[in-house]
């Protein structure tokens, strides 16, 4: 008889704990009963989650977070997205064309006059006063003025090539997808808890960032070049290689930089027949005198400072992994520039 009431007490205890799990899984046994608790128990053990978490091996319409609602962040204006409305008019007192300009084809280098090369990386930082004009403001019917801008849609409309920024030696072409997840900043999702401001333990929604890139977060951009002694010119020439747009990377408390890492690389020669249907900003004259983007680059109309060279770097390392006081490390690019400008000046008797 014991042993069929303990069989029996086993059975019921099982028999419960199944219906317990189902009822659990279903949502209809686990829900207390007073509002207030239910609210205090949710925001304990709803941990928020990317929206690709929310959504995977749910079925239709399921919901994680109970009743509270659900939002997505507003997207801010001004981003690489925005649609450039045309002008129906000529908006202008003077009908100009930049269709037709093409960039002054190089002087052929040959090997055998090469007497001297070095290879250079510099920044330009977009926010000193004489680069300002990366980050010029405007809407014309070819797009949005601004730097960054004009490479993104000459990729986008495939006139020229994104390469990946694993290295800068042009080995790996991004495509279309490739591409706009970088823009993107990776297409991470957040899903964030706003509280109630008279109840800090209640949640009124919950809103769904995701990452998003400006075209204001782009405040560096570095150039690969190569300094070139031609003998038969007696002269030094600057050829640039490639330029590619930085992604600063702040520190925890959002106050100083640690760095910056690149984007994507494009190669300059491609960009040449780009950047010379664009005028750069002149505060000075809004006339036909602007200079084009292939103009500013050629003519060195920039301020930068030097990361790395080949003088003198067994280990190919950037100047910051090997002097670790930005001062001195500035004065390091300044004594490259230095060496390369007397290299010029000693090949000349006076």
């Amino acid at each position: 008889m014991k042993k069929y009431f303990l069989k029996l007490t086993l059975l019921t205890l099982c028999t419960g704990s199944i219906l317990f799990a189902d009822a659990q899984r279903r949502g209809r046994s686990t829900r207390p009963a007073d509002p207030a608790a239910a609210q205090n128990n949710q925001s304990n053990n709803s941990q928020p989650a990317t929206q690709q978490q929310v959504n995977n091996n749910q079925p239709s319409g399921y919901n994680p977070y109970g009743n509270i609602p659900i939002e997505a962040a507003p997207v801010n204006a001004g981003g690489f997205n925005d649609t450039i409305k045309r002008s129906l008019r000529q908006d202008g007192a003077y009908e100009k064309s930049m269709s037709d300009r093409t960039p002054l084809t190089y002087d052929f280098l040959r090997p055998d006059d090469a007497l001297y090369t070095e290879r250079v990386w510099r920044e330009i930082d977009t926010r000193e006063k004489i680069n300002q004009v990366f980050n010029y403001k405007m809407d014309d019917n070819n797009g949005n003025q601004r730097f960054i801008n004009i490479m993104v849609d000459a990729i986008r409309s495939k006139k020229v090539t994104a390469f990946s920024a694993d290295d800068d030696r042009f080995t790996t072409p991004l495509d279309s997808s490739q591409f706009e997840k970088v823009l993107s900043g990776g297409n991470q999702c957040d899903t964030v808890p706003v509280y109630n401001i008279n109840d800090p333990t209640k949640i009124d929604k919950y809103v769904v960032n995701c990452s998003q890139m400006n075209p204001d977060d782009v405040v560096k951009f570095r150039l690969k070049e190569d300094w070139v002694f031609d003998r038969e010119s007696s002269r030094m020439v600057c050829r640039i290689i490639g330029i590619a747009p930085l992604k600063v990377i702040m520190s925890a408390d959002g106050k100083r930089e640690m760095g910056a890492t690149p984007l994507f690389w494009v190669y300059y020669p491609d960009m040449r027949p780009i950047f010379v249907k664009y005028e750069v900003y002149n505060p000075k004259n809004m006339g036909n005198s602007r200079m084009t983007w292939e103009e500013l680059f050629e003519s060195r109309m920039f301020s930068s400072y030097i990361v790395k060279s080949t003088i003198d770097n067994p280990n190919n390392k950037n100047i910051r992994n090997v002097i670790k006081d930005p001062i001195l490390a500035l004065l390091e690019g300044d004594n490259i520039k230095e060496k390369i400008f007397n290299f010029e000046q000693d090949l000349w008797s006076y």
